[in-house]
């Protein structure tokens, strides 16, 4: 059994992933900023924490994720004011990374997208573009921190049906479903072999495609 601390606890694909480490007889600690949203959270099978990680500092997340055995970081501002983005998606995110080396807590799968790289390619003007440098600078330190690290970067996300397969590096979106994108973190978290990886995968076609443990786990 592992205690897992899930950043962004109410996220769609959050939601999805603490039933399926639950069933596994992990320890999930969802933390959320919206009291409104504790039983739902609670209906996973997980533990609600409501704390706002945009105000707390490194100390005080390092209490929260202290006894931890692992660190999923699935929060975002989720769109709206370019200062709030770089506020969650990068010094929030960073700071919880500081917290887990301060709180002795080295494993730790960052959830971030595709297009994650330097050489991006959205324009300076694009609305997407403070997401886009955000989620770069918060990859970017998780690769030089003292952490047992993975940077999950799925494609377009889809509210289809889960496979259970994926492909690495796919062409184009990338389009895959946030059920098996949850089954990626979950498996993520247990393969020692992902460790220091930046892992951009779809769910591809049928014929392209593989099991989401055996594309992990090689």
């Amino acid at each position: 059994m592992s205690r897992i601390i899930v950043f962004g606890g109410h996220g769609r694909i959050a939601l999805l992933l603490a039933p399926l480490l639950v069933a596994d007889g992990d320890e999930v600690t969802g933390v959320i900023r919206n009291p409104d949203h504790v039983a739902e959270v609670e209906q996973t099978g997980a533990h609600a924490l409501v704390a706002d990680v945009e105000s707390l500092g490194v100390n005080e997340l390092a209490e929260i994720i202290r006894g931890h055995d692992a660190v999923v970081w699935s929060a975002g501002a989720g769109g709206g004011s370019a200062e709030r983005t770089y506020a969650v998606d990068r010094d929030a995110a960073i700071r919880t990374m500081d917290a887990a080396v301060e709180a002795g807590v080295r494993r730790y799968v960052m959830v971030s997208w595709i297009g994650s790289k330097a050489d991006h390619g959205v324009p300076g003007d694009s609305d997407f573009f403070p997401y886009a440098d955000a989620k770069w600078a918060a990859d970017e330190h998780l690769r030089g921190a003292d952490l047992d690290g993975t940077i999950l970067g799925p494609g377009t996300l889809t509210f289809d049906e889960p496979t259970g397969r994926i492909v690495l590096d796919p062409e184009g979106k990338g389009e895959v479903s946030r059920a098996d994108v949850a089954r990626v973190i979950a498996v993520t978290l247990g393969t020692p072999s992902t460790f220091g990886r930046t892992i951009r995968f779809g769910n591809g076609s049928d014929e392209d495609s593989a099991p989401i443990a055996d594309l992990l786990s090689a």
